[in-house]
C-alpha cells in the first residue's frame, strides 16, 4: 500500500500519524501544545494543521495515543496467533502487550492519567478504559451480546486500570511485580467465574417459586 505524504493526509489520517509521536514529547512537555508542535515538526506538518486534529486538546491527544496502541495490538495479535491460546492466556498476553508498548513512555502515561483523573475528564477516562477492555475482548474472540458482554468488559476495565497503576510504580527487573499482580488478579477473576457458573447450574436445579405459584393458580388439567 502506497504511503500517503503527511502534507496530503486528511485530518483523520494526520491524527493517526501523529498519535504515536505524541507520548515521546509528552514525557518532557506534558500533553500540551508544545508537545504537539514537536510531534508535528517530526512529521513535517505545520503546527496549526496538527492542532486541528485535536480540538479537545490534551484529552483528544491522549485518546489518539490509546487508539494507536489498540490499532497496533490488533495487528500484533491476528486470529491465527490468538486462537492458539486459552482464554486466560489471551487476556494476560494482551494486557502485557499494552504494558510493553507503553513502558518506554511511562512518564507520559503518568501525566495522561493525571489529566484523565480530573473531575471534568473522569467520564472520558472511564470511556477510554472501557474501550480498551472491549477491544481486548474482541481480539480475544469474545462474541457475547447478553449481560456477559458488559460484565466481562467491566471486570477487565477494572483489572486493566489497577494493573496500570501498579505498573507506574514498578521498578522491579522485567516488571515482575506488575506481572505477578496481573496474574493474581486474573486468578481472582477466574475463581469468580467458576463460582458464578456453579451458582447458575445450582439455580437451574432449584424449584422455581414463580412456576410453583403459577401451577397453584393454573393447575394442570
Amino acid at each position: 500500500m502506497e504511503k500517503i505524504p503527511p502534507a496530503d493526509m486528511t485530518l483523520d489520517e494526520l491524527r493517526e500519524a501523529l498519535a504515536p509521536l505524541l507520548p515521546g514529547n509528552a514525557v518532557f512537555d506534558g500533553w500540551s501544545d508544545k508537545a504537539l508542535a514537536m510531534a508535528a515538526s517530526e512529521l513535517g506538518v505545520p503546527e496549526g494543521r496538527a492542532r486541528l486534529c485535536f480540538p479537545g486538546g490534551a484529552v483528544d491527544m491522549i485518546d489518539a495515543w490509546f487508539d494507536a496502541i489498540d490499532i497496533a495490538m490488533a495487528k500484533a495479535w491476528p486470529l491465527e496467533r490468538i486462537e492458539k491460546l486459552k482464554i486466560r492466556e489471551r487476556i494476560r498476553d494482551l494486557v502485557l502487550y499494552r504494558i510493553e508498548v507503553i513502558n518506554p513512555h511511562k512518564e507520559a502515561l503518568r501525566r495522561a492519567l493525571a489529566i484523565l483523573a480530573q473531575p471534568q475528564n473522569a467520564m472520558a477516562g472511564a470511556k477510554l478504559a472501557w474501550r480498551a477492555a472491549d477491544r481486548m475482548w474482541r481480539i480475544a474472540g469474545d462474541t457475547a451480546t447478553d449481560f456477559n458482554h458488559y460484565s466481562k468488559r467491566g471486570i477487565l476495565s477494572a483489572l486493566y486500570t489497577s494493573t496500570m497503576l501498579v505498573f507506574l510504580d514498578d521498578e522491579s527487573e522485567g516488571l515482575t511485580d506488575t506481572r505477578g499482580f496481573l496474574d493474581r488478579r486474573i486468578d481472582d477473576v477466574m475463581r469468580f467465574e467458576k463460582l458464578k457458573a456453579s451458582w447458575r447450574k445450582g439455580s437451574e436445579r432449584r424449584p422455581s417459586l414463580s412456576r410453583f405459584l403459577g401451577r397453584l393458580r393454573y393447575p394442570a388439567v
